[in-house]
């Protein structure tokens, strides 16, 4: 056995280097594909990897989204539609068969384009929510947001959600009450 470990300070490392260890340990992580919504009915969708359960019951999840980076950092639409506008989303499991369209959803858009249309998918009204949910998901959660929470010296700030509905595609779904995870074929990001 080697028992040799090696040790490293976030602070004394070079600038990325800490994500990059982070995101290669914490892996697989499962891709959260969100929507959202203004009050003026403006839909988004974005893809984050920072995302996961968090309690269950009532059952919560979390995502996290970072700010731009640009010279002065801009609040990404999904985090300004929850946080100031509509404190409602969906959270979508991408699966393989739409690993293309999450691509397409994920560039950085103004927010006046419309990321469904772009990656060609089907918007459907969700029950208890306003944002719309992606006919094309495998599984959708749709989520009261429940608090907002800035991470303390990132630009990452956290939202948590209840989930007030699941939606889960029939051919998944077995009589134990769960979901067989790998007919559902989810991505997930890796680090590297």
């Amino acid at each position: 056995m080697n028992n040799n470990m090696l040790t490293f300070i976030p602070e004394e490392m070079a600038l990325r280097a800490p994500y990059h260890l982070l995101t290669s340990i914490a892996a697989p992580r499962p891709i959260a594909w969100v929507s959202t919504i203004n009050q003026a009915g403006k839909p988004n969708l974005a893809a984050f990897s920072f995302y996961n359960a968090v309690a269950g019951f009532p059952p919560t999840i979390m995502f996290s989204v970072s700010y731009r980076a640009t010279r002065e950092p801009r609040v990404k639409d999904t985090l300004r539609n929850v946080q100031e506008e509509v404190p409602e989303f969906v959270c979508h499991v991408v699966d393989e068969a739409n690993a293309d369209a999450m691509i397409l959803s994920s560039v950085d858009f103004q927010p006046d384009v419309n990321e469904l249309e772009v990656a060609k998918l089907t918007a459907v009204p969700s029950v208890d929510v306003r944002p719309f949910r992606v006919a094309e998901a495998p599984v959708a959660m749709e989520c009261r947001a429940t608090q907002i929470i800035p991470v303390e010296g990132s630009t990452n700030v956290m939202v948590l959600g209840r989930v007030l509905r699941f939606h889960v595609r029939e051919d998944l779904y077995r009589e134990s009450g769960l979901v067989d995870t790998v007919k559902m074929k989810p991505i997930m990001r890796c680090g590297g």
